[in-house]
């Protein structure tokens, strides 16, 4: 068994302390560390607390992390479409359907097992052997740019980079209704839902900010596409966003209860253009993924019918 030790500062001060590990401690679930904490492997200051305990300055975290069998992951050999690729990133145009990493009931066929095969040991280990240099993450069925990194002094700086929004995420999307303004600013909080722990939702207090800038491409009959980019990077923040301004992304079934016309695999949301600071070289590097067939496809329909 190891140990972690954490130290609050006043900036987390009066944070719940499962909303607080699960920011600092990524391998771990909320749910998995409100267990340790119930098991009493999680004190503060030498005494046990509760999931829901609220963080004082100064206040000493330890974590008792229990060893756990690790499950072998496998490579497999999966084509992938590649942007970018040196000794340093990959960036991969991920398709529909694909899971990025492997989890408990899902070791195989995700985009680990195909990166596993492609880079061989050449991927970063920062977030463990489940996620080998992965450092950010799109939906299973959000399509496009995903950057990961070959080795950990990679991972670590565009890991800052993405904390610092200095990575450029625009996102094209196909939302129901017509939005009238050009362009504008999604500025609200996201939380876990209280309705429903799967899904996030935007909340009154307690949240982290999130901020999503769009733009309108074009309108059809009932439909809108756009143009979405993130400011910040939390769990579907765009999916929640525009659902939250009335305009839930098409083919969404979490966030969006309205009709679906069309026959799609969930979300018609992809990630376009990925731009970074290379970081071994501070060469700017832009990526765009080509739009999917289903995605050209749709909107080749919804234009026949304006």
């Amino acid at each position: 068994m190891k140990q972690l030790e954490f130290t609050i500062t006043e900036e987390f001060e009066n944070e719940r302390i499962d909303k607080y590990l699960s920011e600092f401690i990524d391998s771990f679930s909320r749910s998995f560390l409100q267990k340790l904490i119930d098991q009493n492997d999680i004190s503060v200051n030498g005494k046990s607390v509760k999931p829901s305990y609220r963080l004082k300055i100064e206040d000493d975290i330890q974590v008792n992390v229990p060893e756990s069998i690790v499950p072998d992951i496998k490579p497999e050999d999966i084509p992938l479409d590649i942007l970018y690729e040196d000794d340093d990133v990959i960036v991969i145009n991920k398709p529909k359907g694909m899971v990025v990493h492997p989890a408990p009931g899902n070791y195989e066929h995700t985009l680990v097992n195909a990166l596993m095969y492609h880079c061989g040991s050449s991927l970063s280990g920062i977030n463990g052997v489940l996620r080998p240099g992965i450092v950010h993450r799109i939906d299973k069925n959000t399509t496009g740019s995903l950057i990961i990194c070959k080795n950990d002094i990679s991972h670590q700086k565009i890991a800052d980079a993405l904390k610092t929004h200095d990575i450029t995420r625009k996102y094209h999307a196909i939302v129901h209704g017509i939005i009238n303004e050009e362009n504008g600013t999604i500025k609200t909080l996201i939380g876990r839902s209280q309705n429903d722990r799967t899904k996030m939702a935007v909340v009154p207090a307690g949240g982290r900010e999130a901020v999503t800038h769009f733009k309108v491409l074009e309108r059809f009959n009932g439909y809108t596409y756009v143009e979405c980019e993130l400011e910040t990077g939390r769990t579907h923040q765009i999916r929640v966003h525009m659902a939250h301004i009335n305009h839930p992304v098409l083919g969404d079934d979490k966030y969006c209860t309205l009709k679906n016309p069309f026959k799609l695999e969930g979300q018609c949301l992809h990630a376009k253009i990925l731009g970074f600071e290379h970081p071994r070289t501070g060469e700017h590097i832009m990526t765009d993924a080509p739009l999917p067939e289903y995605f050209t496809h749709l909107l080749d329909v919804l234009r026949k019918n304006k």
